[in-house]
């Protein structure tokens, strides 16, 4: 049998890092042109001040991280959805992290436990909140803040599951929770006495919400609110929704059946309800209110789209972490890092939405 020649691999070329990034662009690699149309100095003067040193008495020793490059690095840890370590050896492994990030050797690449320290302290000092809204006044400023209709909704954020005593979870539930483990430290900081657990359509969650709410034609979410998963969505329709500007009044806001009764609150923020109906027992639906519900949810089911991104492209809605403060923080980088990736998609696919660049 004749000796079969194969196609030996080729040397390392001066170019091939150039190519390298080029082939994963034709791949589909979204980072490229999030590192070109988001700004993320504009959030510099808010981080700074969290990371500042106060109690440093001279310039002697290792200089801190850049606090907006930490910010990149929990950006891509949101979006494709992973833990600290992985996070880690991501950048390590991946072309395109390094090229995002700006760095070449893996020495300059924060290990596990300094991304986890940044992003407790953002959660802890509530910066979060503030990240996204100066976010949105940059969305305000190319024109994406329009007030042409918003629509409401909630989704499940899935936390780790604590296995605790009946007699434990019954405290939890009383609000007592801050009584328990008191004498092991330790492990009441692994403890989670705000997530809750909750049944819908026969399937049981465990951790938070995040209530939204979006702009029907951008689909960029405007506003949200965070609470524990067995709080009624319609509870949080007065935080969620936002006040229009004086010439607005009026603007419709779309919500599913399980807002049902929510319309004085609606209207007491100026907005008019499009609300679904809702059959009762012995008072089904008749043709006519599945006919107006049908035509409520082709607009309604917008949002949708926003969970959607969520959980297929950022790894789901998940939460790695314990307690309201981080889920909070957690959930508000969520839906900031899928505003800037709707952002890029809209300069993409809808420019003309930008009415004033």
């Amino acid at each position: 049998m004749a000796h079969m020649k194969y196609r030996k691999n080729q040397d390392v070329g001066l170019f091939d890092k150039e190519n390298t990034l080029q082939e994963l662009l034709k791949n589909g690699n979204p980072l490229p042109k999030l590192k070109e149309i988001i700004d993320f100095e504009q959030f510099r003067n808010i981080l700074e001040p969290v990371f500042e040193n106060t109690g440093k008495k001279s310039n002697a020793g290792r200089k801190p991280i850049d606090p907006v490059f930490m910010f990149r690095v929990l950006f891509l840890q949101r979006l494709y959805g992973l833990s600290d370590a992985q996070i880690e050896y991501h950048i390590k492994d991946r072309t395109s992290f390094r090229d995002f990030l700006g760095i070449q050797s893996v020495d300059d690449v924060p290990d596990g436990k300094t991304v986890w320290k940044y992003k407790d302290a953002l959660a802890q000092s509530g910066t979060y909140d503030l990240l996204f809204k100066r976010f949105n006044e940059y969305l305000d400023s190319i024109g994406l803040i329009v007030n042409e209709g918003k629509i409401i909704d909630a989704s499940f954020v899935i936390a780790p599951r604590q296995r605790n005593t009946r007699e434990e979870n019954r405290k939890i539930k009383e609000g007592k929770g801050d009584e328990l483990w008191n004498n092991n430290p330790h492990k009441k900081c692994h403890k989670d006495i705000d997530a809750r657990w909750v049944k819908k359509r026969g399937k049981r969650f465990y951790g938070y919400k995040d209530n939204v709410e979006i702009c029907n034609k951008t689909k960029l979410i405007r506003n949200y609110t965070v609470c524990a998963a067995n709080r009624h969505d319609s509870k949080e329709t007065e935080r969620v929704l936002t006040e229009p500007p004086k010439g607005a009044h009026g603007e419709p806001v779309w919500l599913d059946a399980g807002y049902a009764g929510m319309e004085d609150v609606v209207r007491a923020k100026h907005k008019t309800p499009i609300i679904c109906e809702k059959g009762r027992r012995g008072h089904p639906l008749t043709e006519e209110q599945r006919e107006r519900n049908r035509q409520k949810s082709k607009v309604r089911s917008r949002v949708e789209h926003v969970f959607g991104f969520m959980e297929q492209t950022m790894g789901g809605l998940i939460f790695r972490g314990v307690g309201l403060i981080r889920a909070k923080a957690n959930i508000a980088l969520t839906n900031l890092v899928y505003n800037m990736c709707r952002l890029v998609q809209i300069k993409k696919y809808q420019p003309d939405l930008m009415v004033a660049q």
